[in-house]
């Protein structure tokens, strides 16, 4: 078996469909694989190109295929989607894989390494507790107010507002709620003590990668940013220009054109929602920021594109601007250095 052989791999919790494909459009031979059955059969095969979509274990199983002396190949899955003909099946989505493969203008899936994982993971881990947080900061206070008491905004004001109105013993709360409050509060603080300790693991990781210290010397990029960045980015090299990074981020405008009109809308909002957000967050501190100190370049033009079109789309406008900027410090691997605002 040559090396152009493909073996498209369908991956799942116990049972591994696998098609292989000697020439183009034709499959050779299809078999169903167990988990224990898997890598026995891949050490078997000579060298090979494996593609497989970027779900679930496949950064586990990428590693692995190539640990074997492979090829591992991960495409995006709403990529293979369309290649997928009649039913979807194990069978079918393998050919699928194996017609998509060959299209050379779907970009592949860098395989992560397991200290990318483990920064994605911190992340992921992070953000969910933040959203339960958010859950049970939202419920208390929906159940305050019922009873006419109102919390100030701010999650700050969430807890220590609702502990005064539980130790007051002439305040509206009923006495056989009390109990349930005061649990919902240990919650929040239990929580907050993760992510806490989360950012406290992203800070030790984040000295063993050089990467980090970089980003974080441009505004608005911070430690949780910058761990993110190099979590679910990986290698900044394969993009070619800050424009298509930008793109990759879906940052720059949604574009409809024909003929000699171009269309251009919002933001096209592809890719990482969570890299995106987090920029967007980074921008919106970077214009807080700005007006309580002598802007620079970069802060003067976020002012100036606040004044004339609003908060929320310079917020957006910067974000996209800063995610040039991070292509070129890292792909360049020096610190951003602001430029004094022109006279």
């Amino acid at each position: 078996m040559a090396k152009h052989t493909l073996v498209a791999v369908d991956l799942a919790k116990s049972v591994f469909e696998v098609a292989v494909s000697h020439h183009p459009g034709q499959v050779a031979r299809q078999k169903r694989y167990s988990r224990q059955q898997f890598p026995l059969a891949l050490a078997q095969l000579p060298e090979a190109t494996v593609v497989m979509e970027a779900c679930g274990s496949a950064h586990f199983w990428a590693r692995r295929i190539q640990a074997l002396g492979h090829e591992a190949v991960l495409l995006p899955p709403h990529a293979v989607r369309p290649y997928v003909r009649r039913n979807k099946t194990d069978r079918t989505d393998t050919k699928g894989m194996l017609e998509a493969y060959r299209n050379e203008e779907i970009r592949h899936v860098p395989v992560k390494t397991i200290a990318q994982q483990t920064l994605a993971s911190l992340h992921r881990l992070r953000s969910g507790w933040l959203a339960e947080r958010t859950a049970r900061i939202n419920t208390l206070r929906g159940l305050l107010r019922e009873f006419g008491i109102v919390i100030p905004l701010g999650a700050q004001h969430a807890v220590p507002s609702a502990w005064a109105q539980l130790e007051d013993a002439e305040s509206e709360i009923p006495d056989p709620l009390r109990p349930a409050l005061a649990e919902i509060c240990l919650e929040i603080r239990e929580l907050e003590r993760r992510v806490k300790m989360i950012e406290r693991q992203l800070a030790a990781l984040a000295t063993q990668t050089p990467a980090v210290s970089q980003l974080m010397t441009i505004p608005g990029i911070g430690l949780i940013i910058a761990t993110a960045l190099v979590a679910f980015v990986g290698d900044i090299h394969r993009f070619p220009s800050a424009r298509h990074f930008a793109s990759y981020l879906g940052l720059t405008p949604r574009e409809s054109s024909s003929g000699l009109r171009r269309r251009l809308g919002a933001i096209s909002k592809r890719g990482d929602v969570y890299l995106r957000t987090l920029l967007i967050h980074g921008a919106r501190s970077v214009l807080l920021a700005a007006k309580r100190r002598t802007p620079d370049r970069l802060r003067a033009w976020a002012l100036s594109r606040q004044a004339a079109r609003g908060h929320n789309k310079a917020a957006v406008a910067l974000a996209n601007k800063l995610a040039r900027i991070i292509w070129a410090v890292w792909k360049h691997d020096r610190p951003f250095h602001s430029v004094p605002n022109a006279a």
